[in-house]
């Protein structure tokens, strides 16, 4: 299987392989905050492999809303789709907010290996512990 990029545009789906779409993908699930309220992500590293398709779900136990904010590492993957509730959205995405409770799934293929920061844009999070790191291998 061979993933090809032409040239610096982003991706879309006819670079991938249709294989690669079918394949079931690798799912870990990201806790924004818990019901602690403790401000961290759980786990706060992940890691992926560049050409495989992953869903990436993510929850927030927590009684107030926190972002999953990573625009490097969005720009270094395609995403396929993002679900919540009865919604599907394609395209570019960069940050998801998640209210109490909220639940979301991101499947998309990482394609730039690289370090990326992880963290929660509402003001004082993220210095209060709530960031991360992913890595693309």
């Amino acid at each position: 299987m061979s993933i090809v990029i032409m040239g610096t545009s982003p991706a879309t789906a006819e670079n991938l392989s249709s294989n690669l779409l079918k394949q079931p993908p690798i799912e870990i699930t990201v806790s924004l905050g818990n019901v602690a309220n403790e401000l961290k992500f759980e786990p706060n590293h992940l890691e992926f492999t560049s050409g495989k398709r992953y869903n990436l779900k993510l929850n927030n136990p927590s009684s107030q809303k926190h972002y999953f904010t990573a625009k490097d590492f969005a720009d270094a993957i395609w995403t396929q789709k993002v679900e919540a509730g009865n919604v599907e959205i394609k395209g570019n995405i960069h940050e998801l907010e998640l209210k109490p409770g909220a639940e979301a799934e991101w499947v998309f293929v990482p394609m730039k290996p690289g370090k990326y920061a992880l963290g929660c844009t509402i003001a004082g999070h993220t210095e209060a512990g709530m960031k991360g790191e992913i890595v693309i291998r």
